[in-house]
């Protein structure tokens, strides 16, 4: 079951920047860009989503 944190904007390796012509979304594991709500198999959340998806009783490393 796939939890409902599971997305590029709330891993470990998401970073946002702001350039002149808007936001730049990317990935600096895999080295591209990427959009906040996309999803992949190598997400790792970050601490506090960890925490989160305990809460909510799914385990983190459910994809």
């Amino acid at each position: 079951m796939q939890n409902r944190y599971h997305c590029c904007a709330t891993c470990r390796h998401f970073s946002a920047t702001k350039e002149s012509g808007g936001m730049k979304y990317s990935c600096i594991r895999l080295g591209f860009e990427t959009k906040t709500t996309y999803t992949f198999d190598c997400w790792d959340p970050k601490d506090n989503v960890k925490k989160l998806i305990q809460k909510e009783g799914y385990s983190s490393s459910s994809s």
